[in-house]
């Protein structure tokens, strides 16, 4: 088969010193915040970005450069650049890897994203439970400084920018963007209300975008080699390259950067397929709040409007995988409990929903109850659904309504068996493979 890996931002991971400033220079580090300060408007590095086609990383897909583009200009208020490193949905895997390896990457992203938005003052966002990334980022923004390339007159550019490293307190609901601005702000992180949008009135009522590790580490690559070779990855509407985090029963799971569009089938055979004596029974194909997949779709191509088309959503690319020895029923009460467990309370269908989900579950896995059980969660699921504040609601309901459509005689035989007919022992990388099956 063709090679469909395209390292960028995975490139130098193998060496020793990636993440130290004197690695990445070694790299073309700092040289794309050259070209921007020094030979481009504000406003033409924005036009870069969006002619390149970037889109968010982070789930939602928005182009980074109309994103950037809505900061109004002349406004007389300050702006802010923040950074949503607080990576936490279960299988998502990608940001804190790329700030181990190379926080760097994201320094000079950060730079060009505040000169292009006219910022002066930047945030990095790290979820609490982190401390060596922490650890790490701080010791990179300590360099960056020294060498002049945060601070005053950046390259004598006479543009200034200082960037903060803010560690949150390890809530889920902080990856939300609002939720984020207001913990950053010293309250406890909710949603806000929309709108305003962060882009108007964000991070201390002034404009503010806020963008993902990955969208932001991808900038400084697209400066430095064009818009052009920007898109020679992925597809047209899906242009440019991607983590795809490969966890669950892989042979080798881990972080394959690809350009977008590849399929899960070509992924697994990079990865050396389903663990031995195993075959593929669903999948998510961007974490654990977006529809699941099943064999069926291993070829769908992964980008943003194929995966829409095929009835699920891209996601952060997450892409957990599990074979026939798991019990989709066990599989989506731990997802449930998990919502249940972070929703942040503000909004009573979620608040409420991801409670009873969690309870109509548990008597599901039990075996007790009949199929109104199953129409009962059904139910709260639409409740829930496009009710709820955030899209917190819309995630926890999405692996059960998707699983009970592929999997609803799995469901009714918990019921028929009076509990669950899997074994979970099977389920780990421990237990021995079937020889010679399927």
């Amino acid at each position: 088969m063709t090679l469909k890996l395209a390292p960028v931002l995975s490139r130098a991971w193998d060496e020793q010193d990636s993440y130290t400033l004197e690695g990445y220079r070694r790299r073309e580090g700092y040289t794309a915040i050259r070209k921007a300060l020094t030979e481009m408007t504000p406003d033409e590095v924005i036009g870069e970005v969006k002619e390149s086609g970037l889109r968010g990383r982070g789930g939602g897909g928005f182009p980074t450069g109309v994103k950037w583009s809505f900061i109004p200009q002349g406004d007389g208020k300050p702006h802010y650049f923040v950074v949503n490193a607080d990576e936490s949905e279960p299988g998502t895997c990608k940001d804190i890897p790329t700030m181990l390896a190379n926080p760097h990457e994201l320094i000079e992203g950060i730079v060009i994203g505040s000169y292009a938005i006219r910022s002066h003052q930047a945030f990095i966002y790290v979820r609490g439970e982190v401390t060596h990334v922490a650890r790490r980022l701080l010791a990179a923004v300590r360099e960056a400084y020294a060498a002049g390339f945060l601070g005053k007159d950046i390259l004598g550019s006479g543009f200034d920018l200082d960037l903060t490293v803010h560690v949150g307190a390890g809530a889920y609901i902080c990856g939300e963007e609002t939720a984020l601005l207001d913990s950053l702000e010293g309250r406890r992180g909710q949603p806000r209300n929309r709108p305003p949008f962060p882009a108007v009135e964000g991070l201390y009522a002034s404009p503010t975008v806020v963008n993902n590790v990955e969208s932001v580490a991808s900038v400084p690559s697209i400066l430095r080699n064009g818009k052009d070779w920007f898109r020679t990855f992925g597809s047209e509407k899906s242009p440019g390259f991607g983590f795809f985090s490969l966890s669950g029963h892989v042979t080798r799971p881990g972080q394959y950067e690809a350009g977008l569009g590849v399929t899960l089938r070509e992924l697994l055979d990079l990865a050396g397929g389903i663990r031995h004596g195993h075959r593929l029974k669903f999948w998510t194909p961007g974490g654990s709040s977006t529809p699941l997949f099943t064999d069926e779709h291993l070829d769908v191509p992964l980008d943003f409007e194929n995966v829409a088309s095929a009835g699920s959503i891209l996601g952060t690319r997450a892409l957990q995988v599990f074979d026939e020895t798991t019990c989709v029923v066990r599989a989506a009460l731990r997802w449930t409990e998990f919502y249940a467990h972070e929703s942040c309370g503000k909004c009573t269908p979620c608040r409420e929903g991801t409670y009873w989900l969690v309870q109509a579950y548990r008597r599901l896995e039990a075996g007790q109850g009949d199929e109104a059980e199953l129409e009962k969660l059904l139910d709260i699921c639409d409740n829930i659904n496009g009710r709820a504040f955030c899209a917190l609601g819309d995630g926890a309901v999405s692996p059960i309504v998707s699983s009970i459509k592929y999997f609803r005689d799995e469901y009714l035989e918990h019921l028929r068996q009076g509990g669950c007919p899997f074994d979970p022992s099977r389920t780990t990388v421990w237990a021995p493979a079937l020889t010679g099956a399927y």
